[in-house]
């Protein structure tokens, strides 16, 4: 039976990698029990910042260090786990439009009858990439905005969103899209998702190992296995 348990909050693009991470830890050491609570990335910051109490925090980076900052993580414990890549779906069958220059993108996004993307941080940098490219007026009655906790690729399955992106490691493996590729190298957004202890963890020891395993190389082939990529 385990004798330690801790409890871990992250954002959605990082949970079905964190279930298969916490799994391998788990076998490795029955002892420790790994409770995961996935919610959208700003709702998972709010509630650390109300003071829920949390073993481990797993976000962006840059949120990360915003609650660092706070003084709601430790940000000396800090590890860096995976680089994740935006990608491009449509619903299964659809046409396949161009995405592969930056031009050829513009031009699809353009044409889409729906778009939609997520409420983290990639979807802020798309929606300033759109401010960039002068579009984002034209294109805002198209914009469908996932509910808290739903993914774009969801969106794109049930037809409602014709050219959804979101992190590639939410879109791996979902019924009902097709993944038509990465963005173009030019305008490619990548989030560093890291973990750190929650100060109100009084667990720091057993916390300290679970973050090591997190970001061992051991766990490299797994990460790829979610579309994302080791630190």
């Amino acid at each position: 039976m385990p004798s330690t348990t801790l409890t871990l909050i992250s954002s959605m693009a990082t949970k079905a990698l964190l279930a298969d991470l916490v799994a391998a830890y788990s076998a490795q050491h029955p002892e420790v029990s790994v409770a995961v609570t996935s919610v959208g990335g700003v709702d998972a910051a709010r509630r650390v910042v109300a003071g829920e109490a949390f073993d481990i925090v797993a976000l962006a980076s840059d949120a990360l260090e915003k609650l660092a900052a706070s003084g709601h993580v430790a940000g000396d414990s800090r590890v860096d786990m995976v680089h994740s890549a935006v990608a491009v779906a449509v619903p299964a069958g659809a046409a396949h439009p161009d995405i592969a220059t930056e031009a050829a993108l513009k031009a699809a996004v353009l044409a889409a009858p729906t778009l939609g993307y997520s409420t983290g941080p990639s979807g802020v940098q798309l929606a300033q990439l759109f401010e960039r490219w002068g579009i984002a007026q034209q294109i805002a009655p198209r914009i469908v905005t996932p509910p808290p906790g739903t993914s774009v690729a969801s969106l794109v399955a049930k037809g409602e969103v014709a050219l959804g992106f979101q992190q590639l490691s939410e879109m791996t493996g979902v019924a009902g899209i097709d993944v038509i590729g990465g963005l173009p190298e030019a305008v490619q957004i990548v989030t560093t998702f890291s973990a750190a202890r929650a100060t109100a963890s009084t667990q720091p020891d057993a916390v300290q190992a679970l973050l090591a395993f997190l970001a061992s190389p051991a766990t490299a082939a797994l990460k790829q296995r979610h579309g994302m990529k080791a630190v």
